[in-house]
């Protein structure tokens, strides 16, 4: 059997010992959509938080001067005549379907100014304030826990500028980040972030969750490539620091306070983004392991190797790919002969499609030479390279189906990534939870190796309190101990707000807190997240801090 490659001829050649063939896949196909879940309102799931009695309620008067200030199809109100709660559904609900809100008002700003009006007379008045963008968020930070007023960004979609030579892009928060990524596009810049959910969330959103994806390899974290940041106040202060500089050291960096502040702070309404040149070329490939020791073995060769080309490294387990199979709407099949225990998808971009293709050519060979991979595939066309990530996809879809899932997006060091898993499924079987005959199905994990983010994923046929108690504090805890985060990617939101203490110490804690009073001292933006609730804490970091 031959590993195929490309050579710097551009001809196919056959140089090695073992077959890593050319893609033949089933093109993907979708389901037109899912099952319907009926979700209960958060506040009856967590029972632990209660209305803080300091915020008043929407009154009539209210509602007339959100009128006034906003076009009429830009506020949304439960009147029981023209817009029912069901019409709000859409607003109070999560894209995981996990948590509802019971908001009464949705309001969708056209402007800036629009935006500083509207939270200076909520702040006045005391009315609670939910900042949602395309509201795809994983931890539930986006949606109101009781009737606090939402306001959606969606109508803050313009792109105001774009320096071809610098590369700088000037946006507003409501831009859609595939929209945004397809104006790059022809302006031959790209996006320095890529997530499943592209066609639905928000620039604004990604800023305010500092999300990851699968790109953070290639390009870094939103906190390097954000250049300044629009943000209204509680009170209605603008705040203008859209700078394009790549360089300014006059004082505080106020911007980073607002990246993954989820909305606690204030309102973002534009970004400042410096964007990178797009990829001329992209090459992938998919191979089969034995081992998550040979998924890091490849991970550090890949480094060493493809270097300034390697743009993505994910991996998966056996039974993720099952899931992502049965549960996600993308319909395939994985291109090999048999199946492994773990896979690793491999993306080099650059713009020298010859010195690329030779790279990964001569690691993916190194790999099999070594024994490390067993089998692989690479890519030989467009179609072909998109079929191949539907396959990472599936699995993100996988976990919003509808079926009782634990969900825990967590950042370990890349040795021990894996280990929680194997510790996890021990935990539930020593217990007969996990299996044919108990409430938990399967233990799953998925991730970016290159920045140690681990989905960690527990399917069950139900949800029970002694499973639970198993699984919780216990995945916060293992992270813990080895100075992991308890949320990598996707924020503290409503699910891991009581949980900060494992990731960060009561100083810390109580220092954010301080910058929380100082920005926003009346606590109308986004309350009940980020800070914990119940009491006593539940952290034994926090509560042993002295």
């Amino acid at each position: 059997m031959n590993l195929l490659r490309f050579s710097t001829s551009g001809i196919l050649k056959a140089v090695g010992a073992r077959r890593l063939g050319t893609l033949k896949i089933a093109p993907v196909q979708c389901e037109t959509e899912k099952p319907s879940i009926q979700v209960p309102l958060t506040s009856d799931s967590y029972k632990h938080y209660k209305r803080d009695s300091k915020f008043s309620k929407v009154t009539p008067e209210d509602v007339q001067y959100f009128k006034q200030l906003l076009p009429t199809e830009s506020v949304l109100v439960v009147d029981g005549a023209h817009t029912t709660e069901d019409d709000l559904i859409p607003y109070n609900q999560d894209w995981f379907k996990c948590y509802r809100g019971q908001s009464q008002v949705v309001l969708k700003p056209h402007s800036t100014e629009q935006v500083a009006k509207l939270l200076s007379y909520c702040n006045a008045k005391r009315l609670a304030v939910v900042p949602q963008g395309g509201n795809t968020g994983a931890s539930g930070g986006s949606v109101p826990i009781f009737d606090e007023i939402i306001v959606n960004t969606s109508n803050l979609n313009r792109i105001r500028k774009f320096d071809p030579l610098s590369g700088v892009v000037l946006c507003e928060s409501g831009c859609i980040l595939e929209h945004l990524d397809n104006y790059l596009a022809e302006r031959g810049y790209i996006v320095p972030l890529d997530l499943g959910s592209k066609g639905s969330c928000q620039i604004g959103g990604n800023v305010s969750t500092n999300a990851g994806g699968i790109r953070l390899l290639r390009y870094g974290s939103l906190h390097g490539n954000i250049l300044g940041l629009e943000v209204v106040l509680a009170d209605g202060t603008i705040v203008d620091g859209l700078s394009a500089l790549r360089k300014d050291n006059t004082g505080y960096d106020i911007k980073q306070l607002f990246i993954g502040s989820e909305g606690t702070l204030g309102i973002v309404t534009g970004v400042s983004l410096l964007t990178p040149k797009r990829p001329k070329f992209t090459n992938v490939a998919l191979v089969g392991m034995q081992s998550f020791q040979s998924v890091q073995h490849a991970y550090s060769r890949a480094k060493e190797h493809l270097s300034e080309v390697l743009s993505a490294y994910e991996f998966w387990d056996a039974r993720s790919l099952h899931y992502g199979r049965t549960l996600g709407s993308k319909k395939f099949r994985v291109p090999f002969g048999s199946e492994y225990p773990f896979y690793v998808l491999v993306e080099t971009s650059g713009s020298n499609n010859d010195h690329d293709s030779e790279k990964l050519g001569c690691f993916l060979e190194g790999l099999l030479e070594s024994n490390i991979i067993d089998d692989g595939v690479v890519a030989q066309d467009r179609t072909q390279y998109k079929n191949l990530w539907a396959i990472r996809e599936s699995l993100g879809e996988a976990c919003g189906a509808p079926v009782p899932i634990y969900k825990y997006d967590i950042s370990l060091p890349v040795p021990v990534l894996y280990d929680i898993v194997e510790d996890l499924r021990s935990r539930l079987a020593e217990k007969k939870l996990l299996g044919p005959n108990g409430p938990v199905s399967d233990v799953v994990g998925f991730g970016h190796i290159g920045d140690g983010n681990l989905h960690l994923t527990i399917f069950a046929k139900e949800f029970t309190p002694e499973a639970k108690s198993l699984i919780e504090p216990y995945v916060y805890e293992w992270t813990s101990r080895y100075n992991g985060s308890i949320a990598a990617e996707h924020g503290l939101g409503i699910k891991n707000s009581d949980y900060i203490g494992y990731s960060k110490s009561a100083p810390m804690v109580s220092m954010m807190r301080r910058i929380k009073n100082a920005l926003d001292p009346n606590g109308i933006m986004n309350p009940y997240k980020v800070f914990p609730t119940a009491f006593p804490p539940l952290s034994h970091r926090l509560a042993n801090q002295h």
